[in-house]
């Protein structure tokens, strides 16, 4: 499927690509809406309607995966959801073993996500992601997201790479298609980022649902 030989980067997205999706959409569509109902006394399908609203406006913003953001929004505590379920932060199949490997290999790896710096701590201390990685990269960093070509511009310039040899695995349509524009010759996306959840179909760029599909040639470049 890839021809490693003309790959030196590989670029990893977090949630629903290295770890298992079931966290987040449980935090977002579970316990955060009870929660804001709770706390402004309104019924649970209220809550989660008016919550799911707002999230469609503001899709693909930055404020989008901004705890802080959301913080001040809600006037919750939003990270005491993220806690309460750190039972169901959890590598994906032979995802930790496939980055050892690529590391392995030579590769230089990066995680790049849009998540809050604070939801990478919350995941990095109950499943060690941030130690796999070369770099750890988050788009709070430079306050654009990943959907954006601001993103991928001071990526670059902070961690250098050449596009035409580089590979991206990500989970998000959008932003795959963000990184394409920009000039990242590999693209490849999840079939299943939740594990709770059926696959899919029909994705618009190639897709794996075990990284244990990709072990072959990967360990033949030892």
């Amino acid at each position: 499927m890839i021809d490693w030989q003309r790959i030196d980067t590989v670029l990893f997205d977090m949630d629903g690509t290295l770890l298992d999706l079931q966290y987040d959409n449980f935090v977002w569509n579970h316990l955060l809406p009870r929660q804001y109902a709770q706390f402004h006394d309104l019924p649970l399908e209220e809550a989660s309607t008016i919550l799911s609203s707002h999230m469609r406006e503001i899709f693909g913003r930055i404020e989008f995966y901004c705890l802080r953001y959301w913080a001040e929004h809600t006037r919750l505590d939003v990270l005491a959801p993220h806690r309460q379920a750190t039972h169901l932060i959890r590598w994906r199949p032979a995802a930790r073993e496939f980055v050892r490997a690529i590391r392995h290999a030579g590769k230089r790896t990066l995680l790049v996500t849009n998540a809050h710096r604070d939801s990478i701590d919350i995941k990095h201390a109950h499943s060690g992601v941030g130690d796999e990685f070369d770099a750890v990269v988050s788009s709070h960093d430079f306050g654009a997201p990943k959907e954006s070509p601001d993103f991928w511009e001071a990526l670059r310039a902070l961690h250098p790479f050449d596009p035409g040899r580089t590979l991206f695995i990500d989970d998000n349509a959008h932003v795959l298609d963000a990184a394409q524009a920009f000039g990242i010759e590999f693209v490849m996306t999840i079939a299943q980022p939740d594990s709770s959840r059926p696959r899919r179909s029909d994705l618009a760029h190639p897709a794996i649902e075990d990284f244990a599909l990709l072990f072959p040639p990967a360990l033949r470049l030892e």
